[in-house]
């Protein structure tokens, strides 16, 4: 019987940082300037820029993907204080042991 042969792991090539990220990123540098102007508003980030603002997010959204093209820009609310939780309700299926 021969002997398993142990290979090295292979080299994965590094995951380029998305571009989404890059902006939540800049979001987080741009934060303290942003909380003396923007307080309070929803912002849309694109290449480290702020490029719409006002209060409503799907309306800031809009804006940026109309004036961008659908590409991954980064739109939150600016503020110091954690975000509230969102749930996400999804379907339940019941077994016939569940009914029981």
């Amino acid at each position: 019987m021969t002997q398993p042969t142990t290979m090295s792991a292979p080299v994965l090539p590094v995951q380029s940082e998305t571009k989404w990220r890059r902006e939540q990123e800049a979001f987080q540098r741009l934060l303290p300037e942003l909380l003396k102007t923007h307080r309070g508003e929803f912002v849309a980030i694109h290449e480290g820029q702020v490029v719409e603002r006002g209060s409503d997010k799907l309306a800031v959204g809009g804006r940026a993907y109309a004036r961008f093209g659908y590409v991954p820009i980064y739109v939150t609310l600016v503020t110091d204080q954690p975000l509230p939780a969102v749930r996400v309700p999804s379907p339940r299926i019941i077994s016939q042991s569940d009914q029981s």
